[in-house]
């Protein structure tokens, strides 16, 4: 089984930055993406950065220029680097993964989601 432990959330003022981090752990053949969604409060989870094994990346548009995503050398782990924060930006953030399990199945893992708040 896999386990996706994202770390890095908290409160930040309006205009300043985190880092979320997710690693991801357990029986893993390949990594076939990485990337992290977002839920506020009354809203439907929604797709923020992924970044595919062959190194393609997909912003959403609220915060393309804002927000970068990277791996490490290995894939297995994924970061989300959020500059110029708004309070849009407060929500549970999710750590996703499309991920080889087996040598011949891949399934979409989970974490368990990190608090950000945007606020002064």
């Amino acid at each position: 089984q896999v386990q996706l432990m994202e770390s890095g959330g908290g409160l930040a003022q309006p205009g300043g930055s985190l880092t979320l981090s997710c690693a991801a752990s357990g029986t893993i053949f390949a990594v076939i993406a990485m990337g992290w969604y977002r839920q506020a409060p009354g809203k439907e989870r929604e797709l923020v950065a992924r970044i595919n094994r062959g190194g393609g990346i997909d912003y959403a548009d609220s915060v393309k220029g804002r927000f970068t995503i990277s791996r490490d050398n290995s894939g297995n782990s994924v970061y989300l680097q959020m500059n110029n924060l708004t309070p849009e930006d407060t929500a549970v953030y999710y750590c996703n993964g499309h991920i080889y399990s087996t040598i011949t199945t891949w399934d979409e893992f989970w974490g368990q989601g990190t608090q950000v708040t945007v606020s002064s």
